[in-house]
C-alpha cells in the first residue's frame, strides 16, 4: 500500500525551541517510517519580514538543519527541502490566488496578529500580507494528506482545506487531497515568562540548542504563582508554568501529582520545583544537545541532502502544476 504523505517545516528565522519540539518536531520523527515525509525549510517566506537582512535567513537555514538533525530527524527518510529551490510552489501560489480575496486575509486572525506584532498596522508588505496563501500552495504542492503542526497553525490547515475544495469544485476535477492536521500536544507550550505562546520575538524560548548552564538559567527564571510570597503558602498549580513543563518533561505522573499536592498545601519551596524540573529537562534534552553538536561539522553534507530533497520534491511538484493546468485549460501541447 502506497504511504501517505506528510508536509511540514519551518520558516529559517531563528533557532528551534521545545514548542516547536513537542509541537511537532517529535511527530515528524515518529512519523518519518510510516509516511512519506517532506519538510519544508520556507526560507521565501522567512525574507517577507526579512528581506532586508538575507543573511539572517540564509544563516538560519543551517541552524534549522542542525535542529533536524539533533532531534533525530533521518534525511535519507524525510525529504528536506528548501523552499526557493522549488519554483513550481509560487506557480501554484499564483493560480490559488484567484480564490482568496483580500478580504479574507485582513480578517485571518493568525495574519492580524502577527501584523500587529510586527508594528506593520501602517505599511504592510505585500509579500508578508500573501504569505498564508504561500504555506496552502506549499502544502498542496506535494499533495499533502497530513500537517503535523502546533495547534496555533490549525487555522493554516483548515484553509488549505477549503481552498483545495474550491479549486477542485470550480473545475470539477479532483486534483487536490484535503489534507488533516495533526498534533503533537493538546494546547501551545507557554513561554518561560508565562505568555501563552514561546515566542523568539518574545525573548522566553527554551532552546533546542542551548547548554545545560543556559537551560539551568532559564528553568529557574520559569514564571510559578506571583501571589505565593513564601514556601509555606498554598501554591496555584493552574498557570503555573514550572509545573505545566513538568508534566511535559516528566515521565513519572506520580512524583509529579505529589509535587502539585505539596505545592497546594505549601510544603514545597519553588526553588525545589524548579530544581527538579531542571534535572528531568536536562535528562530530556541532553541527547539532543550532544547531537547537534555532531551536526555542526556535518553542515555542508546535511545542506547537500537538503538540495537532493528539493530537487524531489520539485519534481512532484511538476506534476501538481501540470494538473492543475490542464483542469484551467491552460494546456497548449
Amino acid at each position: 500500500m502506497e504511504k501517505k504523505r506528510i508536509l511540514t517545516g519551518d520558516r529559517p528565522t531563528g533557532r528551534l525551541h521545545i514548542g516547536h519540539l513537542l509541537g511537532s518536531l517529535q511527530n515528524r520523527v515518529k512519523l518519518q517510517d510510516e509516511y512519506d515525509e517532506y519538510i519544508i525549510i520556507a526560507n521565501v517566506q522567512a525574507l517577507a519580514d526579512n528581506f532586508d537582512n538575507p543573511g539572517k535567513v540564509r544563516e538560519n537555514i543551517e541552524e534549522l538543519l542542525c535542529d533536524y538533525y539533533a532531534t533525530g530527524i533521518d534525511f535519507d527518510r524525510a525529504v528536506v527541502f528548501i523552499q526557493s529551490e522549488v519554483p513550481e510552489i509560487d506557480e501554484i501560489f499564483v493560480y490559488l490566488a484567484n480564490f482568496v480575496s483580500i478580504q479574507q486575509i485582513q480578517h485571518n486572525p493568525t495574519i492580524k496578529t502577527e501584523i500587529a506584532q510586527k508594528g506593520m498596522d501602517k505599511s504592510t508588505p505585500l509579500g508578508f500580507f500573501m504569505y498564508p496563501i504561500h504555506q496552502v500552495a506549499d502544502i498542496l504542492s506535494v499533495n499533502a494528506d497530513l500537517v503535523p503542526v502546533g495547534k496555533d497553525q490549525a487555522p493554516m490547515v483548515e484553509d488549505t482545506r477549503r481552498l483545495a475544495r474550491k479549486f477542485n469544485s470550480t473545475y470539477g476535477m479532483d486534483v487536490f487531497n484535503e489534507p488533516k492536521a495533526l498534533f503533537g500536544v493538546e494546547i501551545n507550550v507557554p513561554g518561560i515568562d508565562g505568555k501563552e505562546k514561546m515566542s523568539k520575538s518574545l525573548n522566553n524560548c527554551i532552546y533546542l540548542s542551548d547548554s545545560e548552564k543556559e537551560l539551568r538559567e532559564k528553568v529557574f527564571k520559569v514564571y510559578t504563582d506571583p501571589n505565593r510570597i513564601h514556601a509555606t503558602d498554598p501554591g496555584k498549580i493552574e498557570g503555573n508554568v514550572a509545573f505545566l513543563y513538568m508534566d511535559l518533561f516528566n515521565d513519572k505522573k506520580a512524583e509529579v501529582e505529589e509535587m502539585k499536592r505539596r505545592y497546594r498545601e505549601g510544603n514545597i519551596k519553588d526553588v525545589e520545583v524548579k530544581e527538579r524540573l531542571f534535572e528531568v529537562m536536562n535528562e530530556k534534552l541532553t541527547p539532543i544537545r550532544e547531537r547537534r553538536k555532531e551536526a555542526e561539522g556535518m553542515k555542508d553534507e546535511l545542506l547537500r541532502k537538503a538540495l537532493e530533497g528539493s530537487l524531489k520534491t520539485s519534481d512532484i511538484a511538476k506534476e501538481t502544476v501540470e494538473q492543475m493546468k490542464k483542469a484551467m485549460l491552460l494546456e497548449f501541447k
